[in-house]
């Protein structure tokens, strides 16, 4: 298993991550309350806040929660300590960039929605069935979508086991899109919900097109470098001085 650690350091950020950072603090807040009032209490908050393909197509939700809303609440909960901790290294490893690039409410309305995405990609690919969605997988896909499409050359610290290697974005990010895709097509989920992370990368990918500040280069490293004016080329800044009167 691969596990990011970080990009640069993970401590020094141009503009603090507020979103990102208060998305880490909810998803494990909302894990540790379910695990202290215990697995029974655990179970009942799953079936009512999470995402269940029968009950979203019938827009029945249970216990008075509407069913669309379970596109948002199915993001924070998770089925135990790894779940959520994996979630959230792949979130706290390339979130701050999505993060800085967009701005913090645009990010928000960003995760939150391929989270969304995600979790209508697993209702279209079950529909009707009474299976449980629950996670921030979807969410955090969509992330490393844009990650992949912003700084795709970009260096990332792994754990390969207990070996620690420095890669190229598109290999970490790359090799675990194709394989999502893979596991989602063979139809194989082992209790892993692939449509979902599919549907969040799709979506992740196509609202960074339509979010993204003008003028964001998408992989940057693959483009030949921009042509620079004689000027820029010098080294030179200031202004030119003003043209001489006419004699």
């Amino acid at each position: 298993m691969v596990m990011p650690i970080w990009d640069h350091n993970p401590f020094k950020w141009p503009k603090p991550p507020y979103v990102m950072w208060s998305l880490i603090v909810v998803n494990f807040a909302v894990f540790f309350l379910q695990v202290g009032a215990g697995p029974q209490e655990m179970a009942q908050t799953d079936r009512l806040a999470g995402l269940i393909p029968a009950a979203f197509t019938s827009g029945t939700g249970a216990a008075g929660v509407p069913a669309a809303l379970t596109l948002i609440t199915y993001q924070f909960l998770h089925a135990n300590f790894m779940h959520v901790f994996g979630n959230m290294i792949f979130l706290f490893v390339f979130g701050d960039d999505i993060e800085e690039l967009l701005g913090h409410w645009r990010f928000l309305a960003f995760y939150l929605a391929c989270g969304a995405g995600a979790g209508l990609a697993f209702v279209m690919s079950a529909p009707g069935v009474p299976s449980l969605l629950i996670g921030a997988s979807g969410s955090v896909a969509g992330v490393i979508a844009a990650y992949l499409m912003y700084r795709p050359c970009q260096k990332v610290t792994v754990l390969l086991g207990l070996i620690p290697l420095r890669l190229r974005a598109f290999w970490v990010i790359g090799g675990w899109a194709i394989w999502q895709v893979i596991e989602a097509a063979s139809r194989n989920q082992e209790g892993i919900a692939y449509w979902a992370h599919v549907g969040g990368l799709a979506t992740g990918a196509v609202l960074f097109l339509l979010l993204r500040p003008s003028g964001t280069r998408l992989f940057e490293c693959a483009q030949p470098p921009l042509l620079q004016s004689p000027t820029e080329q010098s080294g030179y800044h200031g202004h030119l001085p003003p043209p001489l009167p006419p004699r």
